[in-house]
């Protein structure tokens, strides 16, 4: 939904049946593998006409789930793969830092010259060395 135009426009455009989305929309849940749960959710959503929000509802429902969990996620940028040993004690440092299990998902981005990037919730821990200029730069520009 995210990636096309074509798709969302499809979703929300008031051209399009009930019945055509409900159609489109249960072919591709097959396609996707999608439970059944999930496809009466969906295809009440485009009911009502919220469709869009779709993604806004799965964040908010992952929250809240990971939230009655006791758990986080992660997302760690690294710009080479990280080892076992170290994503091992990255991961006891992250729960101890949020006191949660913490769930990782490690994503390798080159363009970070060194150092990592950790996204939990809305919080973001920078310890690439772009962010340390930045910090740096910051600091000589107040004085």
């Amino acid at each position: 939904m995210m990636r096309s135009k074509e798709f969302r426009s499809f979703l929300v455009n008031p051209r399009f049946t009930s019945d055509e989305r409900a159609k489109v929309i249960k072919s591709l849940s097959e396609k996707l593998k999608l439970s059944e749960n999930s496809v009466k959710l969906i295809l009440y959503l485009s009911e009502i006409g919220v469709i869009i929000a779709l993604p806004d509802i799965i964040r908010i429902a992952t929250n809240l789930y990971l939230e009655k969990k006791k758990k986080a996620k992660a997302l760690v940028m690294t710009p080479i793969e990280i080892s076992e040993k170290y994503g091992n004690t990255l991961k006891s440092s992250l729960k101890r830092l949020t006191e949660r299990d913490v769930d990782i998902e490690y994503v390798m981005d080159p363009s970070l010259l060194g150092g990592i990037l950790i996204k939990i919730g809305s919080t973001m821990y920078d310890t690439s060395i772009r962010g340390q200029l930045r910090l740096l730069k910051d600091e000589l520009i107040k004085g």
